[in-house]
C-alpha cells in the first residue's frame, strides 16, 4: 500500500506540475497573440485525442488532450501546431491576413513567440514574491558551525566560526549561496574566501562526491554544517519581496546557464541531466514535503522550462526567434529547404537530448 501511495503521489504531483508550467507557458503565447489581434484556433493542454473541451466567444477551442506531457496553442495560418511547417497564405482574404500569424510583422511574431518563456519567468517571480511576503524568505548566515572529519573543508583548513564570504570568486550573502555555488564550481579545485576573526583568507578546496560514510553523491560537497540558530525566516514587504524574487530568478537562471556551459566544455559531467523520470521523482518528493515545497518546485521548473525554450534550436521558441533574427538581418526569410533542414536537425537534437536524459534517469535508478 505504501508503494502504491508513493506511485500515486509521484504520478499525480508530476502531472499537476507539468500541467501548471505548460499552461503558464502557452498562456503567455495566447495572451500576447490576442493582444496583437492574432486568431488562436486551439489552446491544448496535452497532445493527441481531445478528452474534454469548449469553444470561447472568440472561436478558440480550449481542450484537455489524452497525453498530458506538454501542450500547445495553434494560431490561424499555422501549417501545424508547432509552427514548424510551411505556411501558405496566398489564398487568404484581407480580413484573414489581418488575423493570421504568418502575415504579422516580424516584431509582432517575435513578441508572441517570446511571450511563452517570458510567462514562465514572470510566473516564477510572482510565486517567489508571494512566498517571501507570506511565509518568509530564509536568511541563513554563512558561518561554519562544524567541519566534518576527512572532508574537503577540513583538508583545506576551514574552521568553525569562519564566515564564508565568497566561493570561486562569487560573493556569498547566505549559506544558501554556498549550497548553490559548491555544486556549480566544485568539480575541481575551488577557492573559498572566509572572514576569520576580521582577517580575510582565501583557501583552495577540492569538494568531494562522497559523504562521511563513503557513499557516492550526485554533486560535490564541501563538508561543513551551520548551526540551527543561524537560520532565520524573514517576511518581506511587497517591494523587497518582488526585488528578492527577481534576484532569485536571475540567480537560478545564471547558475543553470553556467552549468550547461560547463557540460558543453567538458568541465562538468552530464550525469546531472535528468528527464521526465527524475522530474517525476523530485515532484513526488516535493509534494510529500508539503505544499510550500511543491509550489517552490513548480516555480523552479517554470524557470527551467522558460530557459530551455529560449535555446536557439529549431522547433523550440528560441529557434523561431533565431530565424526571425536572421530574417530581420537578411530582409527576407530563409528558404523553405533551409528551414526544413533546420527543423529536422532541431527535432533530432531535442529527441536525442530527451533519450539521453531518460537514460541517465534509468541508470541512476538501476545503480541506486
Amino acid at each position: 500500500m505504501d508503494f502504491l501511495h508513493s506511485v500515486w503521489t509521484t504520478g499525480g504531483a508530476f502531472l499537476l506540475l507539468l500541467t501548471v508550467v505548460v499552461f503558464v507557458h502557452e498562456l503567455g503565447h495566447f495572451l500576447v497573440a490576442r493582444w496583437n489581434g492574432v486568431r488562436v484556433e486551439v489552446f491544448s493542454v496535452g497532445f493527441g485525442r481531445e478528452l474534454i473541451g469548449f469553444n470561447d466567444r472568440h472561436g478558440t477551442r480550449w481542450r484537455i488532450s489524452m497525453l498530458p506531457l506538454g501542450g500547445y496553442v495553434k494560431f490561424f495560418g499555422d501549417a501545424d501546431a508547432a509552427s514548424a511547417g510551411t505556411d501558405d497564405t496566398s489564398g487568404y482574404s484581407e480580413e484573414e491576413r489581418r488575423v493570421a500569424f504568418p502575415c504579422q510583422p516580424l516584431w509582432r511574431k517575435a513578441s508572441i513567440v517570446f511571450a511563452g518563456p517570458a510567462a514562465n519567468f514572470i510566473f516564477a517571480i510572482l510565486v517567489f514574491a508571494v512566498v517571501f511576503m507570506t511565509v518568509g524568505r530564509p536568511q541563513t548566515q554563512a558561518v561554519i558551525d562544524q567541519v566534518r572529519p576527512a572532508s574537503a573543508a577540513q583538508e583545506a583548513g576551514l574552521l568553525p566560526g569562519d564566515r564564508i564570504i565568497a566561493v570561486a570568486g562569487e560573493p556569498v550573502a547566505s549559506f544558501e549561496d554556498v549550497q548553490r555555488l559548491v555544486p556549480l564550481y566544485g568539480n575541481g579545485v575551488m577557492a573559498v574566501t572566509v572572514d576569520r576573526a576580521g582577517q580575510t583568507l582565501t583557501l583552495e578546496t577540492e569538494p568531494q562526491r562522497v559523504d562521511s560514510d563513503g557513499n557516492a553523491l550526485p554533486m560535490p560537497i564541501l563538508g561543513v554544517t551551520i548551526s540551527a540558530e543561524a537560520i532565520e525566516v524573514v517576511r518581506l514587504g511587497p517591494v523587497d519581496a518582488l526585488g528578492e524574487a527577481v534576484v532569485n530568478t536571475y540567480t537560478m537562471t545564471r547558475s543553470t546557464l553556467v552549468a550547461l556551459g560547463q557540460m558543453v566544455s567538458g568541465q562538468r559531467g552530464t550525469e546531472e541531466l535528468g528527464g521526465p523520470i527524475r522530474i517525476a521523482e523530485f515532484s513526488g518528493q516535493a509534494a510529500r514535503a508539503g505544499t510550500l515545497s511543491f509550489v517552490m518546485f513548480i516555480a523552479i521548473l517554470s524557470i527551467n522550462l522558460g530557459l530551455i525554450n529560449l535555446l536557439p534550436v529549431p522547433v523550440l521558441d528560441g529557434g523561431h526567434l533565431a530565424l526571425y533574427a536572421i530574417e530581420g538581418l537578411r530582409g527576407r526569410p530563409l528558404g523553405e529547404k533551409a528551414q526544413e533542414v533546420g527543423i529536422r536537425i532541431g527535432l533530432s537534437l531535442v529527441i536525442a537530448l530527451m533519450i539521453f536524459a531518460t537514460w541517465n534517469d534509468i541508470l541512476r535508478l538501476v545503480t541506486g
